[in-house]
């Protein structure tokens, strides 16, 4: 019995480093808060009461932090930004990397892009948005990337709930884009999108 007690400490710590990586704030807090009932429970099993209080602390904190995000209202805005603009460029720039990880951007789409905007959350850049008028009722989405930070699917939903009435103005009637990655397409689905084929890459599409 001590030793599986030993594991569970052990596994707590780990559980602990692990959410300390994650640059999701969302998935921090939520790995955090296992990770910390996994050790107020170590520390009640090993009689400490200074591991225990210590740990249900940090538990009430997660889940305060956790309602925040899942309850409170945010305030979003559209930016719209050039080819030219400096910020917008310098953006996708500097989350390069995780872009063609997440849904690989090819290198002229900027320039023959028609839609260029950044999602500003609370007034932060929490996402990037590429997207290039295919006929006169279908947008194709070059990209759609949200930061670091902001990967909770709150942005996409959006742009994908909230702006859809703009796109519709401009006369668009559905919303394509490819999916070029696993994660990307489990994206897509969660905002809405059906797969149109089995060929690959798959191409999803929303109707407006």
């Amino acid at each position: 019995m001590e030793n599986i007690i030993e594991w569970i400490g052990y596994l707590a710590s780990f559980i602990i480093l692990v959410s300390l990586i994650m640059t999701s704030i969302k998935k921090l807090r939520i790995i955090n808060l296992v990770g910390a009932l996994l050790f107020a429970f170590y520390g009640y099993q090993i009689a400490s009461p200074p591991v225990m209080i210590m740990n249900l602390g940090i538990v009430v904190i997660n889940l305060y932090y956790l309602k925040q995000i899942y309850v409170s209202s945010e305030y979003f805005n559209i930016m719209p930004f050039t080819e030219h603009e400096g910020y917008g460029k310098r953006l996708l720039d500097f989350y390069q990397k995780d872009i063609q990880a997440f849904m690989p951007l090819k290198n002229d789409v900027i320039k023959e892009a028609t839609h260029r905007f950044l999602i500003l959350r609370n007034m932060n850049p929490a996402g990037i948005f590429i997207a290039t008028k295919q006929d006169d009722e279908t947008l194709a989405i070059n990209l759609d990337y949200a930061t670091p930070a902001f990967q909770d699917f709150k942005t996409g939903a959006h742009i994908y709930d909230s702006h859809t009435e703009t796109f519709k103005q401009e006369g668009f009637k559905r919303l394509i884009a490819e999916a070029k990655s696993e994660p990307h397409k489990r994206y897509l689905e969660k905002m809405g999108f059906e797969p149109q084929s089995d060929d690959q890459p798959i191409i999803y599409q929303k109707n407006l």
